[in-house]
């Protein structure tokens, strides 16, 4: 009998060092990171108006974020609701402010990534979908695949529940000003801009980014990123960035970090920009500091590639680097630190 009760009393002691061991786990440190673009964003060119518009939904979009991971909710679930903040502000070019094609259509792009189980999805070329990181999600949810592009994306995500509106919600006219003053000029124009701007063949001075993104690292310890996109003011051909390329513009991964980027994406997808952050990690043993600050402030620069990006590792660290003037950014995370930047 009284070695029944010594064998009792021990797995009584061993099932409350494992509930310990449990909560620990999930009391871990958690966070969010988010941003809403990169380039020449000055200080003289927002009115102080303007700047607490976009101050107040990059809070908002921490916020909403935040609070499911406090809850317990996933990574997953915490970046797809902090971009849909950003993608229904026509403050951003995402979702509601996306910036128009030379044919006079918005075209937007998304992506996300699981890093607990690498699954991703992403959608390009879509139109009709009010939130295009939903879609993105549901890409990696519903279906076997990666990428889905138009109309087969936009019916594909009808069938799975994602909002789907005419096209005319989309309407802006700052963006539509846009598009015309760079068919008048027969330029491009890169992304989000407060004022017109120009790519001339090598250089252009007013540049704006305004892809949005978000990477967080969950209770459970998993990762995740997405970024959602309109692309750039008056392009031809469907052409489509780094935003819903895995690896390029998003990428997250447990065993390293989340990443989402930000900037002209043709340098984001020939460097294979956010996987490039997660594999200096993962094989060259560098921190997240060092491994980001390797890719944007030297890789990219040496080509005179531009933009930056948010990224989150496996301990909570964050880093958010960018070689322009200004990046749109924010972080909250469970040891009470919370900030948002605009300028550099």
């Amino acid at each position: 009998m009284k070695t029944f009760f010594s064998i009792f009393t021990a797995s009584i002691f061993i099932i409350i060092v494992s509930c310990s061991q449990n909560n620990n786990k999930m009391n871990k440190n958690f966070g969010i990171v988010i941003h809403g673009g990169a380039g020449t964003i000055l200080k003289k060119n927002l009115t102080p108006e303007l700047e607490k518009e976009y101050t107040k939904v990059l809070n908002d979009a921490l916020e909403k974020g935040y609070s499911i991971l406090e809850k317990g909710g996933s990574a997953v679930d915490a970046v797809t609701e902090a971009i849909k903040i950003m993608e229904d502000s026509p403050l951003f070019n995402a979702g509601k402010g996306s910036v128009f094609t030379h044919d006079g259509k918005n075209e937007m792009d998304a992506a996300i990534m699981d890093g607990k189980t690498l699954l991703a999805g992403s959608v390009a070329g879509v139109r009709t979908i009010k939130n295009p990181v939903t879609a993105a999600k549901m890409v990696m949810l519903k279906s076997e695949h990666v990428m889905m592009v138009g109309e087969g994306a936009e019916l594909f995500a009808s069938q799975n529940g994602c909002e789907i509106v005419d096209t005319t919600y989309f309407f802006t006219q700052k963006r539509w000003d846009q598009l015309q003053d760079a068919i008048k000029n027969e330029k491009v124009s890169l992304d989000h801009s407060d004022t017109t701007s120009y790519v001339f063949p090598d250089e252009f001075n007013d540049k704006k980014f305004g892809t949005v993104g978000a990477v967080a690292l969950d209770k459970n310890g998993n990762l995740a990123a997405a970024t959602s996109t309109g692309g750039m003011t008056n392009k031809k051909y469907g052409r489509v960035g780094d935003a819903p390329i895995i690896g390029s513009g998003t990428y997250a991964n447990n065993k390293t970090c989340a990443v989402s980027c930000t900037g002209h994406g043709e340098y984001f997808i020939r460097n294979v920009v956010a996987y490039d952050v997660s594999s200096q990690m993962e094989y060259g043993k560098k921190t997240l500091k060092e491994a980001s600050d390797e890719t944007v402030m030297k890789k990219l620069l040496s080509q005179k590639g531009e933009g930056g990006l948010i990224a989150i590792d496996k301990d909570c660290n964050i880093a958010m680097p960018f070689n322009t003037e200004g990046m749109y950014r924010g972080f909250k995370t469970s040891d009470g630190k919370s900030e948002v930047l605009i300028y550099k």
